[in-house]
Protein backbone atom coordinates (compact mmCIF):
# COMPACT_ATOMS: atom_id res chain seq x y z
CA UNK A 1 0.00 0.00 0.00
CA UNK A 2 2.48 2.58 1.18
CA UNK A 3 6.14 3.34 0.96
CA UNK A 4 9.14 2.23 3.01
CA UNK A 5 12.93 2.62 2.91
CA UNK A 6 15.25 -0.23 2.00
CA UNK A 7 18.97 -0.86 1.92
CA UNK A 8 19.55 -4.42 0.79
CA UNK A 9 21.84 -6.43 -1.37
CA UNK A 10 20.21 -9.70 -2.37
CA UNK A 11 22.43 -12.16 -4.18
CA UNK A 12 21.11 -14.31 -6.97
CA UNK A 13 22.59 -17.15 -9.01
CA UNK A 14 22.21 -17.44 -12.76
CA UNK A 15 19.97 -20.32 -13.76
CA UNK A 16 21.33 -22.21 -16.73
CA UNK A 17 18.88 -24.37 -18.63
CA UNK A 18 20.31 -27.25 -20.63
CA UNK A 19 18.27 -29.00 -23.27
CA UNK A 20 19.51 -32.45 -24.26
CA UNK A 21 18.24 -33.89 -27.57
CA UNK A 22 16.61 -37.28 -27.34
CA UNK A 23 17.54 -40.00 -29.78
CA UNK A 24 15.75 -43.29 -30.40
CA UNK A 25 17.25 -45.77 -32.84
CA UNK A 26 13.89 -47.29 -33.73
CA UNK A 27 11.97 -44.04 -34.03
CA UNK A 28 12.45 -42.44 -37.43
CA UNK A 29 10.43 -39.38 -36.37
CA UNK A 30 12.99 -38.39 -33.72
CA UNK A 31 15.53 -36.71 -36.03
CA UNK A 32 12.75 -34.70 -37.65
CA UNK A 33 11.44 -33.59 -34.22
CA UNK A 34 14.94 -32.54 -33.13
CA UNK A 35 15.43 -30.62 -36.34
CA UNK A 36 12.14 -28.84 -35.79
CA UNK A 37 13.17 -27.89 -32.26
CA UNK A 38 16.52 -26.61 -33.50
CA UNK A 39 14.81 -24.60 -36.22
CA UNK A 40 12.40 -23.11 -33.68
CA UNK A 41 15.26 -22.15 -31.36
CA UNK A 42 17.17 -20.57 -34.24
CA UNK A 43 14.10 -18.62 -35.30
CA UNK A 44 13.53 -17.40 -31.75
CA UNK A 45 17.16 -16.30 -31.43
CA UNK A 46 16.98 -14.51 -34.77
CA UNK A 47 13.74 -12.79 -33.78
CA UNK A 48 15.27 -11.67 -30.48
CA UNK A 49 18.34 -10.32 -32.25
CA UNK A 50 16.14 -8.53 -34.78
CA UNK A 51 14.01 -7.02 -32.01
CA UNK A 52 17.12 -5.81 -30.18
CA UNK A 53 18.54 -4.31 -33.38
CA UNK A 54 15.22 -2.63 -34.15
CA UNK A 55 15.02 -1.21 -30.63
CA UNK A 56 18.56 0.12 -30.90
CA UNK A 57 17.72 1.81 -34.18
CA UNK A 58 14.36 3.14 -32.96
CA UNK A 59 15.32 4.48 -29.53
CA UNK A 60 19.00 5.41 -29.81
CA UNK A 61 19.59 8.92 -28.49
CA UNK A 62 16.23 9.21 -26.69
CA UNK A 63 15.87 9.66 -22.93
CA UNK A 64 13.30 7.76 -20.88
CA UNK A 65 12.34 9.56 -17.67
CA UNK A 66 11.06 7.46 -14.76
CA UNK A 67 9.73 9.25 -11.68
CA UNK A 68 9.94 7.55 -8.29
CA UNK A 69 10.39 8.45 -4.67
CA UNK A 70 13.83 9.15 -3.23
CA UNK A 71 15.14 5.94 -1.69
CA UNK A 72 17.56 3.11 -2.34
CA UNK A 73 15.33 1.09 -4.72
CA UNK A 74 15.24 4.08 -7.09
CA UNK A 75 19.04 4.05 -7.08
CA UNK A 76 18.95 0.32 -7.78
CA UNK A 77 16.58 0.93 -10.71
CA UNK A 78 18.92 3.52 -12.18
CA UNK A 79 21.80 1.04 -11.96
CA UNK A 80 19.68 -1.78 -13.39
CA UNK A 81 18.63 0.34 -16.37
CA UNK A 82 22.20 0.48 -17.64
CA UNK A 83 21.38 -2.86 -19.22
CA UNK A 84 18.51 -1.30 -21.15
CA UNK A 85 20.74 1.56 -22.21
CA UNK A 86 23.32 -0.87 -23.55
CA UNK A 87 20.69 -2.75 -25.56
CA UNK A 88 18.87 0.22 -27.05
CA UNK A 89 21.20 3.19 -27.05
CA UNK A 90 18.56 5.13 -25.13
CA UNK A 91 19.26 6.88 -21.84
CA UNK A 92 17.25 6.24 -18.66
CA UNK A 93 16.89 8.95 -16.03
CA UNK A 94 15.29 7.92 -12.73
CA UNK A 95 14.07 11.18 -11.23
CA UNK A 96 13.67 11.02 -7.46
CA UNK A 97 11.50 13.12 -5.17
CA UNK A 98 11.49 12.90 -1.34
CA UNK A 99 8.65 10.77 -0.04
CA UNK A 100 7.06 13.71 1.75
CA UNK A 101 6.60 15.53 -1.57
CA UNK A 102 6.32 12.62 -3.99
CA UNK A 103 2.55 12.21 -4.11
CA UNK A 104 1.81 15.93 -4.35
CA UNK A 105 4.36 16.38 -7.12
CA UNK A 106 2.96 13.50 -9.16
CA UNK A 107 -0.64 14.63 -8.73
CA UNK A 108 0.24 18.20 -9.69
CA UNK A 109 2.02 16.94 -12.80
CA UNK A 110 -0.92 14.79 -13.78
CA UNK A 111 -3.37 17.64 -13.27
CA UNK A 112 -1.23 19.80 -15.54
CA UNK A 113 -1.04 16.99 -18.12
CA UNK A 114 2.74 17.23 -17.99
CA UNK A 115 4.90 15.11 -20.29
CA UNK A 116 7.90 15.42 -17.97
CA UNK A 117 7.72 11.73 -17.05
CA UNK A 118 7.25 8.72 -19.27
CA UNK A 119 6.79 6.27 -16.41
CA UNK A 120 5.76 6.83 -12.80
CA UNK A 121 6.45 4.16 -10.19
CA UNK A 122 3.53 4.93 -7.92
CA UNK A 123 1.53 3.59 -5.01
CA UNK A 124 -1.22 1.08 -5.69
CA UNK A 125 -3.89 3.50 -4.44
CA UNK A 126 -3.21 5.77 -7.40
CA UNK A 127 -4.53 3.22 -9.88
CA UNK A 128 -8.11 4.44 -9.66
CA UNK A 129 -7.23 8.08 -10.19
CA UNK A 130 -4.78 7.18 -12.93
CA UNK A 131 -7.33 5.09 -14.79
CA UNK A 132 -10.43 7.24 -14.32
CA UNK A 133 -8.70 10.56 -14.99
CA UNK A 134 -6.82 9.29 -18.03
CA UNK A 135 -3.35 9.71 -16.52
CA UNK A 136 -2.24 6.12 -17.09
CA UNK A 137 -2.08 4.16 -20.33
CA UNK A 138 -4.28 1.05 -20.37
CA UNK A 139 -1.78 -1.82 -20.44
CA UNK A 140 -4.31 -4.65 -20.49
CA UNK A 141 -3.51 -5.98 -23.95
CA UNK A 142 0.21 -5.41 -23.48
CA UNK A 143 0.11 -7.36 -20.19
CA UNK A 144 -1.66 -10.27 -21.87
CA UNK A 145 0.58 -10.24 -24.94
CA UNK A 146 3.67 -10.33 -22.74
CA UNK A 147 2.14 -12.81 -20.25
CA UNK A 148 2.90 -10.52 -17.32
CA UNK A 149 -0.24 -11.78 -15.59
CA UNK A 150 1.34 -15.24 -15.67
CA UNK A 151 4.93 -14.41 -14.71
CA UNK A 152 4.12 -12.12 -11.77
CA UNK A 153 2.27 -13.47 -8.73
CA UNK A 154 -1.49 -13.22 -9.00
CA UNK A 155 -1.80 -11.29 -5.73
CA UNK A 156 0.66 -8.60 -6.84
CA UNK A 157 -1.00 -8.21 -10.25
CA UNK A 158 -4.32 -7.59 -8.52
CA UNK A 159 -2.78 -5.15 -6.05
CA UNK A 160 -0.28 -3.20 -8.15
CA UNK A 161 -1.81 -3.37 -11.63
CA UNK A 162 -5.55 -4.10 -11.75
CA UNK A 163 -8.37 -1.56 -11.67
CA UNK A 164 -11.23 -1.96 -11.04
CA UNK A 165 -10.50 -4.97 -8.88
CA UNK A 166 -11.68 -8.15 -10.56
CA UNK A 167 -11.88 -6.50 -13.99
CA UNK A 168 -8.64 -7.92 -15.46
CA UNK A 169 -7.85 -4.42 -16.68
CA UNK A 170 -4.24 -3.49 -16.02
CA UNK A 171 -2.60 -0.08 -15.63
CA UNK A 172 0.81 -0.92 -14.22
CA UNK A 173 3.53 -3.55 -13.86
CA UNK A 174 4.69 -4.61 -10.38
CA UNK A 175 8.12 -3.16 -9.65
CA UNK A 176 8.85 -3.07 -5.93
CA UNK A 177 6.97 -5.70 -3.98
CA UNK A 178 6.48 -5.05 -0.28
CA UNK A 179 4.15 -5.91 2.58
CA UNK A 180 3.98 -6.39 6.32
CA UNK A 181 6.48 -8.93 7.58
CA UNK A 182 7.61 -9.97 11.03
CA UNK A 183 10.93 -10.35 12.85
CA UNK A 184 11.50 -12.17 16.13
CA UNK A 185 14.24 -12.93 18.65
CA UNK A 186 15.12 -16.58 18.18
CA UNK A 187 17.18 -16.65 21.37
CA UNK A 188 14.17 -15.65 23.47
CA UNK A 189 11.89 -18.14 21.76
CA UNK A 190 14.41 -20.98 22.09
CA UNK A 191 15.34 -20.30 25.71
CA UNK A 192 14.43 -23.46 27.71
CA UNK A 193 13.07 -21.48 30.68
CA UNK A 194 10.85 -19.39 28.42
CA UNK A 195 9.61 -22.46 26.58
CA UNK A 196 8.76 -24.26 29.80
CA UNK A 197 6.99 -21.26 31.35
CA UNK A 198 5.03 -20.51 28.18
CA UNK A 199 3.84 -24.11 27.79
CA UNK A 200 2.78 -24.21 31.42
CA UNK A 201 0.73 -21.03 31.06
CA UNK A 202 -0.82 -21.43 27.60
CA UNK A 203 -0.78 -25.17 26.99
CA UNK A 204 1.14 -25.15 23.72
CA UNK A 205 4.74 -24.70 22.60
CA UNK A 206 6.39 -21.30 22.30
CA UNK A 207 7.12 -20.66 18.63
CA UNK A 208 6.47 -18.03 15.98
CA UNK A 209 2.76 -17.12 16.20
CA UNK A 210 0.59 -19.88 14.78
CA UNK A 211 -2.40 -17.51 14.65
CA UNK A 212 -3.57 -14.12 15.93
CA UNK A 213 -4.39 -15.44 19.40
CA UNK A 214 -0.88 -16.83 19.73
CA UNK A 215 0.45 -13.41 18.72
CA UNK A 216 -1.50 -11.95 21.63
CA UNK A 217 -0.40 -14.69 24.03
CA UNK A 218 3.27 -14.13 23.16
CA UNK A 219 2.91 -10.40 23.75
CA UNK A 220 1.34 -10.98 27.14
CA UNK A 221 3.97 -13.57 28.08
CA UNK A 222 7.00 -11.40 27.38
CA UNK A 223 5.51 -8.16 28.68
CA UNK A 224 7.55 -7.09 31.72
CA UNK A 225 7.90 -3.30 31.97
CA UNK A 226 10.02 -3.55 35.12
CA UNK A 227 12.70 -5.24 33.00
CA UNK A 228 12.06 -2.94 30.02
CA UNK A 229 10.59 -5.77 27.98
CA UNK A 230 7.30 -5.27 26.17
CA UNK A 231 5.04 -7.21 23.81
CA UNK A 232 5.15 -7.62 20.04
CA UNK A 233 5.54 -4.19 18.46
CA UNK A 234 2.90 -2.95 16.01
CA UNK A 235 2.54 0.39 14.22
CA UNK A 236 0.98 3.34 16.01
CA UNK A 237 -0.98 6.17 14.38
CA UNK A 238 0.85 8.70 12.23
CA UNK A 239 -2.44 10.38 11.30
CA UNK A 240 -2.63 8.78 7.88
CA UNK A 241 -1.67 5.22 6.96
CA UNK A 242 0.37 3.51 9.67
CA UNK A 243 -2.49 2.40 11.92
CA UNK A 244 -4.54 1.45 8.86
CA UNK A 245 -1.90 -1.09 7.81
CA UNK A 246 -2.32 -3.06 11.03
CA UNK A 247 -6.07 -2.56 11.39
CA UNK A 248 -6.89 -3.74 7.87
CA UNK A 249 -4.60 -6.75 8.30
CA UNK A 250 -6.32 -7.72 11.56
CA UNK A 251 -9.77 -7.29 10.00
CA UNK A 252 -8.83 -9.52 7.05
CA UNK A 253 -7.25 -12.10 9.36
CA UNK A 254 -10.55 -12.50 11.21
CA UNK A 255 -12.56 -12.89 8.00
CA UNK A 256 -13.66 -9.29 7.58
CA UNK A 257 -13.41 -7.10 4.49
CA UNK A 258 -13.04 -3.36 3.94
CA UNK A 259 -16.09 -3.46 1.70
CA UNK A 260 -17.17 -4.68 -1.71
CA UNK A 261 -14.60 -3.28 -4.14
CA UNK A 262 -16.98 -3.83 -7.07
CA UNK A 263 -19.99 -1.95 -5.65
CA UNK A 264 -18.29 0.23 -2.98
CA UNK A 265 -20.80 -1.07 -0.43
CA UNK A 266 -19.36 -0.85 3.08
CA UNK A 267 -22.21 -1.16 5.60
CA UNK A 268 -22.65 -4.72 6.82
CA UNK A 269 -19.30 -5.76 5.33
CA UNK A 270 -16.60 -3.75 7.08
CA UNK A 271 -18.55 -3.77 10.33
CA UNK A 272 -19.40 -7.47 10.37
CA UNK A 273 -18.19 -9.85 13.08
CA UNK A 274 -14.78 -10.22 11.43
CA UNK A 275 -14.30 -6.47 11.42
CA UNK A 276 -15.21 -6.25 15.08
CA UNK A 277 -12.86 -9.10 16.02
CA UNK A 278 -9.98 -7.51 14.10
CA UNK A 279 -10.41 -4.14 15.80
CA UNK A 280 -10.69 -5.86 19.20
CA UNK A 281 -7.46 -7.78 18.60
CA UNK A 282 -5.55 -4.59 17.77
CA UNK A 283 -6.88 -2.90 20.91
CA UNK A 284 -5.95 -5.91 23.04
CA UNK A 285 -2.44 -5.91 21.55
CA UNK A 286 -2.02 -2.22 22.27
CA UNK A 287 -1.89 -2.91 26.01
CA UNK A 288 1.53 -4.54 25.49
CA UNK A 289 3.17 -1.90 23.28
CA UNK A 290 6.35 -0.06 24.33
CA UNK A 291 5.94 3.34 26.04
CA UNK A 292 5.59 6.49 23.93
CA UNK A 293 4.72 4.36 20.93
CA UNK A 294 1.49 6.07 19.93
CA UNK A 295 2.84 7.49 16.64
CA UNK A 296 5.29 4.71 15.81
CA UNK A 297 5.92 3.72 12.21
CA UNK A 298 8.84 2.36 10.13
CA UNK A 299 11.81 3.60 12.10
CA UNK A 300 10.37 3.05 15.56
CA UNK A 301 9.35 -0.51 14.70
CA UNK A 302 12.99 -1.37 13.98
CA UNK A 303 14.42 0.76 16.79
CA UNK A 304 12.58 -1.02 19.62
CA UNK A 305 13.66 -4.38 18.23
CA UNK A 306 17.30 -3.33 17.96
CA UNK A 307 17.13 -2.02 21.52
CA UNK A 308 16.12 -5.47 22.74
CA UNK A 309 12.84 -4.31 24.28
CA UNK A 310 10.41 -6.42 22.22
CA UNK A 311 10.39 -10.12 21.20
CA UNK A 312 8.68 -9.46 17.85
CA UNK A 313 8.28 -6.47 15.57
CA UNK A 314 6.18 -5.94 12.47
CA UNK A 315 7.41 -3.80 9.62
CA UNK A 316 7.62 -3.61 5.86
CA UNK A 317 10.06 -6.12 4.41
CA UNK A 318 11.88 -3.17 2.89
CA UNK A 319 13.14 -2.35 6.40
CA UNK A 320 14.37 -5.84 7.27
CA UNK A 321 17.86 -5.52 5.76
CA UNK A 322 18.64 -3.29 8.74
CA UNK A 323 17.65 -6.06 11.14
CA UNK A 324 19.75 -8.65 9.30
CA UNK A 325 22.82 -6.38 9.35
CA UNK A 326 25.20 -6.99 12.27
CA UNK A 327 26.47 -3.43 12.09
CA UNK A 328 22.95 -2.10 12.69
CA UNK A 329 21.34 -4.76 14.87
CA UNK A 330 23.13 -6.26 17.86
CA UNK A 331 20.73 -9.22 17.69
CA UNK A 332 21.19 -9.89 13.96
CA UNK A 333 22.59 -13.39 14.54
CA UNK A 334 19.51 -14.39 16.55
CA UNK A 335 16.90 -12.58 14.45
CA UNK A 336 14.43 -14.69 12.52
CA UNK A 337 11.70 -13.66 10.11
CA UNK A 338 8.23 -14.99 9.31
CA UNK A 339 5.21 -14.21 7.16
CA UNK A 340 1.82 -13.18 8.53
CA UNK A 341 0.37 -16.16 10.40
CA UNK A 342 -2.73 -17.98 9.19
CA UNK A 343 -5.85 -17.41 11.26
CA UNK A 344 -9.38 -18.77 11.51
CA UNK A 345 -11.96 -16.05 11.03
CA UNK A 346 -15.36 -15.61 12.60
CA UNK A 347 -16.74 -18.00 9.99
CA UNK A 348 -14.31 -20.79 10.84
CA UNK A 349 -12.40 -20.38 7.58
CA UNK A 350 -8.61 -20.15 7.78
CA UNK A 351 -6.94 -17.30 5.91
CA UNK A 352 -3.36 -16.09 5.54
CA UNK A 353 -3.15 -12.48 4.43
CA UNK A 354 -0.63 -9.65 4.64
CA UNK A 355 -1.19 -5.92 4.10
CA UNK A 356 0.43 -4.62 0.93
CA UNK A 357 3.20 -2.06 0.45
CA UNK A 358 5.34 -1.38 -2.64
CA UNK A 359 4.72 0.18 -6.04
CA UNK A 360 4.06 -0.50 -9.71
CA UNK A 361 5.21 1.22 -12.93
CA UNK A 362 2.62 3.00 -15.07
CA UNK A 363 3.09 4.55 -18.51
CA UNK A 364 1.93 8.17 -18.49
CA UNK A 365 -0.64 9.01 -21.15
CA UNK A 366 0.81 12.51 -21.65
CA UNK A 367 4.23 11.07 -22.53
CA UNK A 368 5.44 11.50 -26.08
CA UNK A 369 7.64 8.41 -25.70
CA UNK A 370 5.14 5.70 -24.86
CA UNK A 371 6.77 3.20 -27.23
CA UNK A 372 10.07 3.69 -25.45
CA UNK A 373 8.33 3.29 -22.09
CA UNK A 374 6.75 0.01 -23.17
CA UNK A 375 10.10 -1.17 -24.54
CA UNK A 376 11.61 -0.56 -21.09
CA UNK A 377 8.77 -2.48 -19.43
CA UNK A 378 9.30 -5.36 -21.88
CA UNK A 379 12.97 -5.42 -20.89
CA UNK A 380 12.21 -5.09 -17.16
CA UNK A 381 9.95 -8.16 -17.04
CA UNK A 382 12.52 -10.48 -18.64
CA UNK A 383 13.57 -13.31 -16.30
CA UNK A 384 17.21 -12.28 -16.41
CA UNK A 385 16.31 -8.67 -15.64
CA UNK A 386 14.17 -9.72 -12.69
CA UNK A 387 17.04 -11.83 -11.37
CA UNK A 388 19.37 -8.85 -11.69
CA UNK A 389 16.77 -6.59 -10.01
CA UNK A 390 16.63 -8.93 -7.02
CA UNK A 391 20.43 -9.14 -6.89
CA UNK A 392 20.74 -5.35 -6.75
CA UNK A 393 18.26 -5.13 -3.87
CA UNK A 394 14.91 -4.70 -5.59
CA UNK A 395 12.03 -6.78 -4.20
CA UNK A 396 10.80 -8.72 -7.22
CA UNK A 397 7.25 -9.99 -7.78
CA UNK A 398 8.36 -12.44 -10.48
CA UNK A 399 7.19 -15.95 -9.60
CA UNK A 400 10.18 -17.81 -11.02
CA UNK A 401 12.64 -15.62 -9.15
CA UNK A 402 10.71 -15.85 -5.89
CA UNK A 403 10.52 -19.64 -6.14
CA UNK A 404 14.23 -20.12 -6.87
CA UNK A 405 16.52 -21.58 -4.22
CA UNK A 406 19.04 -18.87 -5.00
CA UNK A 407 16.56 -16.18 -3.96
CA UNK A 408 15.30 -17.98 -0.88
CA UNK A 409 18.80 -18.54 0.49
CA UNK A 410 20.13 -15.06 -0.30
CA UNK A 411 18.88 -13.38 2.90
CA UNK A 412 17.24 -14.63 6.11
CA UNK A 413 14.01 -12.77 5.29
CA UNK A 414 13.63 -13.83 1.64
CA UNK A 415 11.70 -17.06 2.34
CA UNK A 416 9.08 -15.11 4.31
CA UNK A 417 9.00 -12.46 1.58
CA UNK A 418 8.47 -15.08 -1.15
CA UNK A 419 5.51 -16.47 0.80
CA UNK A 420 4.10 -13.01 1.44
CA UNK A 421 4.06 -11.99 -2.23
CA UNK A 422 1.43 -14.67 -2.73
CA UNK A 423 -0.87 -13.56 0.10
CA UNK A 424 -0.90 -9.75 -0.13
CA UNK A 425 -4.10 -7.75 -0.07
CA UNK A 426 -4.59 -4.03 -0.58
CA UNK A 427 -6.60 -1.05 0.55
CA UNK A 428 -9.10 0.76 -1.67
CA UNK A 429 -7.58 2.02 -4.95
CA UNK A 430 -10.38 4.49 -5.76
CA UNK A 431 -9.59 8.20 -6.32
CA UNK A 432 -11.02 8.94 -2.86
CA UNK A 433 -8.51 6.62 -1.15
CA UNK A 434 -6.79 9.47 0.76
CA UNK A 435 -10.06 10.45 2.46
CA UNK A 436 -10.76 6.82 3.30
CA UNK A 437 -7.30 6.40 4.82
CA UNK A 438 -7.62 9.51 6.94
CA UNK A 439 -11.07 8.56 8.25
CA UNK A 440 -10.00 5.02 9.13
CA UNK A 441 -6.96 6.40 10.91
CA UNK A 442 -9.09 8.84 12.91
CA UNK A 443 -11.71 6.34 14.01
CA UNK A 444 -9.24 3.50 14.50
CA UNK A 445 -6.93 5.67 16.60
CA UNK A 446 -9.77 6.74 18.88
CA UNK A 447 -10.44 3.14 19.82
CA UNK A 448 -7.17 1.25 19.44
CA UNK A 449 -4.86 3.80 21.06
CA UNK A 450 -7.14 5.98 23.16
CA UNK A 451 -9.67 3.35 24.20
CA UNK A 452 -12.73 5.40 23.22
CA UNK A 453 -15.84 3.35 22.53
CA UNK A 454 -15.86 -0.33 21.58
CA UNK A 455 -14.61 -2.44 18.68
CA UNK A 456 -18.14 -2.41 17.27
CA UNK A 457 -18.53 1.37 17.42
CA UNK A 458 -15.07 1.72 15.86
CA UNK A 459 -15.90 -0.24 12.70
CA UNK A 460 -19.45 1.13 12.64
CA UNK A 461 -18.11 4.68 12.58
CA UNK A 462 -15.62 3.87 9.84
CA UNK A 463 -18.35 2.22 7.76
CA UNK A 464 -20.68 5.19 8.24
CA UNK A 465 -18.08 7.78 7.27
CA UNK A 466 -16.83 5.77 4.30
CA UNK A 467 -20.38 5.35 3.05
CA UNK A 468 -20.78 9.13 3.17
CA UNK A 469 -17.61 9.54 1.08
CA UNK A 470 -18.79 7.08 -1.57
CA UNK A 471 -22.30 8.54 -1.61
CA UNK A 472 -21.01 12.08 -2.07
CA UNK A 473 -18.73 10.93 -4.90
CA UNK A 474 -21.70 9.37 -6.70
CA UNK A 475 -20.82 5.70 -6.38
CA UNK A 476 -24.34 4.65 -5.39
CA UNK A 477 -26.25 6.27 -8.24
Amino acid sequence: MKHAKISAWISMATVVLMVLPLFASCAPAAPTETAAETAAETAAETAAETTAETAAQQFAGQTLTIHWAQWDPANFLQELSKGFEAETGAKVAVEQTPWADFQNKVMAGMAAQSDAWDIVVGDSQWLGAGAINGWYVDLTQWVKDNKVDQTMTEATMIAYAEYPKGSKQYWAVPVEGDALGFAYRKDLFEDPANKEAFKAKYGYDLDVPRDMQAYLDISEFFYNPDKKMYGAALYGDNGYDSLVMILEWAIWAYGGELGDYATSKVEGILNNEGGVMGAQWYRDMWAFQPPNYEKAFFNEANDVFKAGTVPITSNFFAFFPGLADKTQNQFADVTGFFAAPPNKGFDGKERQISALGGQGASVISFSKKQDLAKAWLSWFIKPETQAAWAKLGGFTCDKATLESDAFKTATPFNPAFATTMGIVKDFWAVPEYADLLTLMSEEGGKYVINGQGTAKTCVDNIAKRWTEVFDKAGYYK
